[in-house]
């Protein structure tokens, strides 16, 4: 089944050279040339990824990614003529899952578009129920991650993680009591085509250690110097 990909674009001209690519390779494809629409749209819309500009008329590709990431968490990839460090950060923090700059050449977009889908797959928009598939939600004395709700507790409260900081703790998660590299976190959470240092793997568990370690009072990730990072699973036991 094809993936049905949103591109939110003002530049008609880019839009539709993007849009003409993506429908050669294969791709589901519908535009919005403004944030307003683009928002209710992918509210309304089931969509396994959305190319989103960050300049844009109505609202700022920033604020419709913050109110995305609330209703409906969907894979977001910014596009923007803007490289400064600091756009960066706050697209991903907001939990974009890549971001590309302008001009980009259309062959390293496609190639980032096939590892965001392969990283980020998509249901039909229908929620399971723990029931349905209680391997989906993943514990650590009283943490809780729900994989298909996107949503983390811990002692009856909700931690809002941004979609990056999500990844890295499902991954940790996922592997209790085995020692993660900076390098296999990096590709499970950025991708395996990743091109950047590998401390931005330790930005954001700094960023968990903030919201988890720091509120609760717990020392859930471990640093293990020279190797990696590990959550231990006796730490979680009651």
């Amino acid at each position: 089944m094809s993936a049905n990909i949103l591109i939110v674009e003002d530049e008609e001209k880019l839009a539709r050279f993007v849009e003409l690519e993506l429908l050669h390779e294969g791709y589901k494809v519908s535009k919005c040339g403004n944030g307003r629409d683009a928002y209710e749209e992918a509210v309304r819309t089931q969509y396994d990824l959305i190319l989103l500009d960050i300049m844009l008329p109505g609202l700022s590709g920033i604020e419709v990614l913050r109110r995305l990431m609330k209703e409906r968490p969907t894979p977001v990839i910014l596009l923007t003529a803007r490289d400064a460090v600091m756009d960066k950060v706050a697209g991903l923090d907001a939990g974009a899952v890549d971001y590309v700059t302008k001009p980009f050449a259309i062959e390293e977009l496609l190639a980032r578009i096939r590892v965001a889908l392969k990283l980020h797959p998509q249901s039909d928009g229908r929620i399971p129920s723990p029931e349905e598939d209680p391997d989906e939600v993943l514990r650590w004395g009283s943490l809780t991650l729900d994989v298909p709700r996107h949503r983390v507790m811990m002692s009856g409260h909700e931690i809002s993680l941004t979609n990056r900081e999500f990844l890295m703790l499902k991954t940790l998660l996922e592997n209790q009591d085995i020692v993660l590299s900076r390098d296999t976190l990096l590709e499970k959470v950025c991708g395996y085509d990743y091109v950047g240092e590998t401390n931005v793997v330790d930005v954001y568990i700094r960023y968990l250690r903030s919201k988890i370690d720091d509120v609760f009072g717990v020392k859930m990730i471990q640093t293990v110097r020279g190797v990696g990072y590990v959550i231990r699973t006796s730490e979680g036991e009651a």
